[in-house]
């Protein structure tokens, strides 16, 4: 389904970012489960659009203006910045469970110009294994800085697991990492006093078998129990305002939000 929403996003008039595998990985498949989430929240490519074009400028500010060498993409899914936005001297790592990791290089070894050896990919089944440390036996450095970008998983998880792995984060890391992730307001993730629209679209992700479990309104206090000094949030409106040029309040997107984080600040304002 995210493949079909960046695929369609890559085809705007003016994109803010292209894709070019989105398409041929999503297939028939990702495109009709997108088209019956469009009719439950409409605004979901732009939202995706959005989510996606921000991480990307992230990757590239981290590396060239902070120097960071490493880019790990945690709960990778069929993630593409690797092969889309690949940077000179840049290591990516995918991270993500055996199975889903499996599943995803299969079909990226149907795709023919698809560069193979763009990530390091490790695999992690999560409620074993640590993921630093899954990182560090494929070759990551804990010593030298990271960019972790956590995209389209932090609310699928139950507070608890968003806890430990950002404390774990906080505290394997190199204090100059940054970890960026997205996340929900608590309204829709408990489904407590939504409108009828918010409501079916919560169902219907629920229905494809990852219900939303976590939501914060202030993400602030979580990630400074868990080991952060410096987090700055902000939401899919100042997002769409600034990348975009309009605010649209049927946009719906007063639920969304994305944080960066990082134990010690960086050497320039975000």
């Amino acid at each position: 389904m995210v493949c079909a929403y960046r695929a369609r996003a890559s085809k705007w008039p003016a994109p803010l970012f292209v894709d070019p595998w989105a398409e041929a990985i999503a297939g028939a498949d990702g495109e009709a489960i997108a088209a019956r989430l469009d009719a439950r929240f409409p605004p979901m490519e732009t939202w995706l659009a959005l989510r996606v074009a921000y991480l990307d400028r992230l990757v590239h500010s981290a590396t060239d203006r902070l120097n960071v060498r490493q880019v790990v993409i945690l709960g990778a899914g069929y993630d593409t910045r690797a092969a889309r936005i690949p940077r000179a001297g840049v290591r990516f790592f995918e991270v993500d469970h055996p199975a889903t990791q499996a599943a995803k290089r299969a079909r990226l070894g149907e795709l023919r110009a698809y560069p193979a050896h763009a990530a390091t990919y490790v695999t992690c089944n999560f409620e074993r294994e640590d993921p630093i440390d899954r990182l560090v036996a494929s070759g990551f450095s804990a010593t030298e800085p990271a960019l972790v970008i956590w995209e389209g998983v932090v609310p699928y998880l139950t507070e608890a697991a968003v806890r430990a792995t950002a404390t774990r984060l906080a505290g394997g890391l190199d204090p100059r990492s940054l970890v960026a992730f997205d996340f929900v307001g608590k309204k829709l993730a408990s489904g407590d006093n939504l409108t009828a629209a918010d409501q079916h679209t919560r169902n219907y992700v629920g229905e494809l078998g990852e219900p939303i479990r976590f939501g914060s309104d202030d993400i602030l206090p979580l990630l400074a129990s868990c080991g952060f000094r410096w987090v700055r949030s902000l939401d899919f409106n100042e997002l769409a305002l600034e990348l975009l040029g309009d605010y649209q309040r049927e946009r719906m997107f007063r639920f969304q939000h994305i944080a960066l984080a990082a134990v010690r600040a960086p050497d320039f304002g975000y």
